[in-house]
Order: C-alpha cells, then structure tokens, then sequence
C-alpha cells in the first residue's frame, strides 16, 4: 500500500511537472507576435487590375504604379492584422530566363519587397510561379514564420499551395480584384481559404493609367528628381500645418509607408505643382515621397 502511495505520488509530480511546463509555453506563445506576410500573383493583379480599370489585360497598354499599389496592401493588411507585423511581401511574376526587367528590379529595390521570377513562354504565359507561391507559404508555415497569410490571386494550381500551409497551421485569406462581370478566381480555390476579401475599383483607380491619357502629359519637362523631392517636402510643410503634430506621432510608425489615403492626396497635389504626371514613374514617386517624410522627420 505504500509503495502505491508512492507511485501515485510521483505520478502526480510528474503531471504537476508537465502542466507547469505547458503553463509556461502557454505564455510565450501568448507573449510572441503574430506574423503576416502579403503574397501577390503579379500575373492575375495586371489582368485583373488592367481589365477592371483600364479595360485591357494587356500590360503595354497601361501603367501600374507598383510602388504605391504595394504600400496600399501593406496598409490594407494593417487594418485587417491590427495586432501581427508584416513579415515581407512576396511579389510574383514571370520573365523570360528568369532574368529581371527594370520594372521587376525597380520592385524588388523596394523595402520589405521580395520578387520571385518564374519563366515567360512564347506566348507570354507565366510558368512555374503556382510552386514558387507553394515553395514559400508552405515553407513559412512549416518553420511557424507566419501565421496569416494574404493571398493575391486567383488560379486554382493555388489551391495546394493553401492547403499545405494551412496543414502547419497558417491560417490563408484570398484577397481578389473586383470583375467587371462574373468571376476572376477559381471556386474550388475559393472553397479552400480561410476567409476571402474582394478589393474594388476605387482601390485601385490611383494605381492604374493608360499609357494614352497622362494627365499633364503635354508641353512639360521631366523634372528632376530633386525637383519633386523639394516639392513633397512642401507638401509635408503644408500637411503638418493643417493636421497638427498629433497626426505626425500617429504617422511616424509607418515609415517608410504611407496610408493609402496619404499617399493619394500627395501624389495628386505634387502633379498639379510640377504639372506633370507622375503615373508610373516610380523613381520619381519615391523621390515625392522620400522629400515628404524628411521635412516630417526634421519637426519631429
């Protein structure tokens, strides 16, 4: 009887032992921030954004403001993860031998930017792209380097990828591009996510030009980079004026991102100050933007 006393005992320690231990894993997993990364299908965002707003597929036929459109997702992915950090964007597209055009080296200059290159056929058809997404959503979830995933795209050869990664526990959103009639995305894909947000027209009418109507197109000179740079130092100036030091503190975290709204009404004033487009010139819109942030850092 007292030798059972004793196991008994000790089996009870051992369960004490291991409830503290859980305890304690318990709470840092409580204590570790969630993580999210945004994963975009470049392939179906110039379709589907060409279609929607400038009603072409065809990517010679417009410009898309790469450098803005990305920060509005991260922005977009701020509200929807209020209490995650971003890990990094991954931005997919095909080229021929893998080899970068300026327009895919200029993105992955970008901060927090990771460009992943598949093949382009004869017939400018994407190849390879669907395993790269699935390489890297499967590999993130497996090491717990994630635990949201935003999902821009709408093939279903994505659908292993959202399977595998929810497998190691990742929770996958779909995120697609309003159509002007019917679907843009695969059903089975969109039976298989966690949930699914459609973004529309107006989020991406800033981001979107025909290559035909720039707006202050004729009769002026590029400017400098310098130029614009002192203009959206004058911006920030005026914008600090009018908003107080309150929006500052509340705009300085974001750095080097602007909120959507932000980054619009800079961009749209900075073209009637220089009279000059500023559509796709994506050197030139970080230049605007990085003239805006160092006037706001110098008064902070």
């Amino acid at each position: 009887m007292e030798a059972m006393n004793d196991d008994l005992a000790a089996l009870k320690a051992r369960i004490d032992r291991t409830n503290e231990l859980l305890t304690r894993m318990l709470a840092e997993v409580a204590k570790t921030p969630s993580t999210h990364a945004i994963f975009v299908d470049a392939g179906y965002l110039y379709a589907a954004t060409g279609r929607l707003v400038a009603g072409t597929e065809d990517r010679r036929a417009f410009d898309l403001d790469a450098e803005g459109l990305i920060e509005a997702l991260i922005d977009k992915a701020r509200q929807i993860f209020a209490d995650s950090r971003l890990l990094r964007v991954y931005w997919y597209d095909g080229a021929r031998r893998r080899i970068h055009t300026a327009e895919q080296q200029t993105i992955a200059e970008l901060p927090d930017v990771k460009v992943r290159l598949g093949n382009l056929n004869a017939n400018n058809q994407q190849k390879g792209v669907d395993s790269l997404i699935r390489t890297d959503l499967e590999s993130l979830a497996r090491h717990r380097a994630i635990s949201d995933a935003a999902l821009l795209g709408g093939d279903e050869d994505l659908v292993s990828a959202v399977e595998a990664a929810q497998g190691y526990g990742a929770r996958v959103h779909l995120w697609g591009i309003e159509a002007p009639e019917g679907r843009n995305q695969a059903e089975p894909l969109l039976w298989e996510v966690d949930s699914q947000r459609t973004l529309e027209l107006e989020f991406f009418k800033p981001y979107v030009s025909r290559r035909t109507a720039h707006a202050y197109e004729a009769g002026g000179a590029r400017p400098s980079r310098e130029d614009v740079r002192f203009v959206g130092a004058q911006i920030a100036a005026k914008w600090l004026s009018s908003r107080g030091s309150e929006a500052l503190v509340e705009l300085l975290p974001g750095h080097p991102y602007l909120p959507g709204p932000v980054d619009q009404d800079l961009l749209v004033e900075a073209e009637g100050l220089l009279q000059y487009s500023l559509r796709g010139q994506a050197d030139l819109r970080r230049a605007l933007r990085d003239g805006f942030w160092e006037h706001l850092q110098t008064q902070y």
